[in-house]
């Protein structure tokens, strides 16, 4: 195996194991151990478990922010925008259930290197913008938009980590809730919700 080949071997080993044990429960030895190699080979290549996880979570984030940005960056009507948000992020949930995993635990090296909470907060930022130009042509005011950001992303974040384990309903009609009740809010939520781009 090339040093490169081994590199990827003991991110994808030691992916694995973040997301069933968590940090603090995955040791130096494991890693080894699962990729069949000395515990030196782990600390050539990333110093310690430390180094490694920072790598793990780093292409996390990188690989979820670009499929987020993706599909806030086409445009579109508001309500379309925030399907296409939840939509991104539960099937991120679905297909790559061990980064999730990694992302929205707890770890001081996570804290470090970047957190499921900072990076929900990137896109906030995004959110605010298209919600401040949506504010100033309803007349409403648009200072309050990064608040009604966070509470957006927020809401598709939180119940992603909920359905996550739940895996029920199917995540389209997730997404028709989470939209239902961002779009129309308590007081307007449709009896039987659906999104305007299903079939």
């Amino acid at each position: 195996m090339t040093g490169v080949e081994r590199r990827e071997q003991l991110i994808d080993v030691s992916r694995v194991l973040f997301a069933e044990k968590g940090f603090d429960g995955t040791s130096v030895e494991e890693i080894a151990s699962r990729a069949k190699v000395s515990k030196p080979v782990v600390y050539e290549h990333f110093g310690g478990k430390e180094g490694i996880y920072a790598v793990v979570v780093d292409r996390e984030i990188q690989h979820l922010t670009s499929e987020l940005t993706a599909a806030l960056d086409v445009g579109g009507h508001p309500k379309v925008l925030v399907e296409r948000m939840a939509l991104t992020l539960l099937s991120y949930i679905e297909n790559s259930t061990d980064g999730f995993q990694i992302l929205v635990r707890d770890s001081p090296v996570a804290q470090a290197t970047g957190t499921f909470s900072s990076l929900i907060g990137d896109v906030a930022t995004q959110v605010e913008h298209m919600l401040g130009d949506q504010f100033k042509k309803q007349g409403l005011d648009p200072k309050s938009a990064p608040i009604y950001a966070q509470m957006l992303v927020g809401m598709v974040a939180l119940t992603g980590q909920y359905w996550l384990d739940a895996r029920s309903p199917g995540k389209a009609e997730v997404a028709a809730h989470l939209v239902n009740l961002a779009w129309n809010g308590l007081s307007g939520l449709e009896r039987r919700p659906r999104l305007a781009s299903a079939p």
